[in-house]
């Protein structure tokens, strides 16, 4: 099982934060009770209280270190309707009303996600809304240059089953909540994110895709994996007077269900 480093995700916290932000500015409505699904460290409980002042706010996340993490930043007792939950999106359920189901960058790791949203969709209440975003980048260099390295010898016998591109096509998730009898609006961006520093392109995907990968290589083989995969990084994506540009590609999803609040 793949564990995260918050530290490390929250590395490029503004730039993994936009896209967010971005879906929360298209979901309509006052809804009073939000489920943040893949809720990582906490750290976008901030963007939903600043929009949604008087929402109840449950996050859920698989990740303990996420959990941890997330629970330590608003151990204050000034926010008592911000709670978190350890548990598997998979098998996640609730009996209580949700108006409000997002999700930011969870979807891709999780198998059959059309089946398991479609499952998660049913505890929305009726005029509710179920949003998220998941990267579609898995053609960048970024991850071609990951998989074609780690594929071959001496990596790849340790790496097995971990190549899977998990991207969706956005039409997809467009057919699946018209087929609910919702209302969908679906969308593509792409970011041309700015990172500074040296071996950034690294830095950002050994903190979200390349994690299983790494994780998965002994510790004899891990270095010599990293030397090989930030040199092929460097010339994929070269330094700049700027910065290094790393374009990032993302799906939304903002789907209505028929009905009214109450």
């Amino acid at each position: 099982m793949t564990t995260w480093d918050p530290a490390r995700y929250l590395q490029f916290a503004d730039q993994r934060s936009r896209p967010f932000v971005d879906l929360v500015g298209r979901v309509q409505g006052e809804p009073r009770t939000i489920v943040d699904l893949g809720c990582g460290p906490g750290h976008l409980t901030a963007v939903l209280r600043a929009r949604w002042p008087e929402a109840r706010i449950h996050g859920v996340d698989s990740s303990a270190e996420m959990i941890d993490e997330a629970t330590a930043d608003n151990a204050s007792p000034s926010d008592d309707r911000v709670t978190y939950e350890l548990a598997d999106v998979a098998t996640w359920t609730t009996d209580a009303p949700v108006e409000l189901m997002i999700s930011n960058a969870l979807f891709q790791w999780v198998p059959d996600q059309l089946a398991v949203i479609r499952r998660l969709a049913q505890l929305v209440v009726p005029g509710g809304t179920f949003a998220l975003q998941v990267p579609r980048n898995y053609d960048a260099p970024s991850h071609r240059l990951l998989h074609e390295i780690s594929s071959r010898p001496p990596f790849g016998e340790h790496t097995d089953g971990l190549h899977a591109d998990r991207g969706t096509d956005p039409a997809a998730f467009l057919e699946l909540f018209a087929s609910l009898g919702w209302t969908p609006d679906v969308w593509e961006t792409t970011y041309l994110h700015v990172l500074p520093g040296a071996d950034p392109v690294f830095d950002w995907i050994s903190g979200t895709g390349a994690r299983p990968i790494l994780q998965a290589l002994p510790d004899d083989l891990r270095d010599d994996f990293v030397t090989t995969y930030k040199a092929a990084l460097r010339e994929a994506y070269p330094a700049r007077p700027l910065g290094t540009i790393l374009p990032f590609t993302r799906t939304f999803a903002v789907a209505r269900r028929e009905g009214r609040l109450r």
